[in-house]
């Protein structure tokens, strides 16, 4: 399961790299359009998925600086943005190499900011939400970038493991 939990993590590195690259190439006013996507535009949906992360990275491991809300833009600027992406995602990878089996078993809490009542899970399927969620958002992303003209990302997890950082997941 740990290989599973790991190529998750190499390749939502891979797919943040390859949508921050094409949100560079917009103007600032397409990037702060709002395009209909639950946060409206893609600065603020990828604001939330680095909010997101650092909430759920911070019940995860008791580090790190974690925001209050869902919708809090951490970054207004897509360089600072781009930047914390990045360190995230390398943050991501490191916690994930570092986990063991029996860690993906185990248990830990955590208290919800839609709904702050304590909740007592095994890690493995939160887990598999964090990751998700990512892909679940990285996709209006996607629907944000065409809708402005922007390039067809080809972000499939097939495309990852046929790319050099994910071939040897499918060897």
């Amino acid at each position: 399961m740990l290989d599973h939990y790991r190529m998750f993590a190499d390749y939502n590195r891979w797919a943040n790299r390859l949508l921050y690259e094409a949100a560079r190439n917009l103007t600032d006013a397409q990037y702060r359009e709002n395009k209909g996507a639950f946060f409206g535009s893609l600065h603020a949906t990828l604001n939330h998925v680095l909010a997101a992360d650092r909430i759920w990275m911070k019940r995860f491991t008791g580090t790190g600086d974690a925001p209050a809300s869902l919708d809090t833009i951490l970054f207004d600027d897509l360089a600072g943005l781009s930047a914390a992406r990045t360190a995230e995602d390398d943050r991501i990878v490191a916690w994930i190499a570092s986990l063991s089996e029996a860690d993906l078993a185990g248990r830990f809490t955590y208290t919800p900011i839609t709904n702050p009542t304590p909740v007592t899970q095994r890690l493995a399927p939160p887990l598999a939400h964090f990751f998700n969620h990512q892909t679940h958002h990285r996709g209006q992303c996607h629907m944000t970038l065409t809708a402005l003209g922007g390039p067809s990302l080809a972000l499939d997890m097939s495309y990852f493991l046929r790319a050099a950082e994910g071939r040897h997941y499918a060897e």
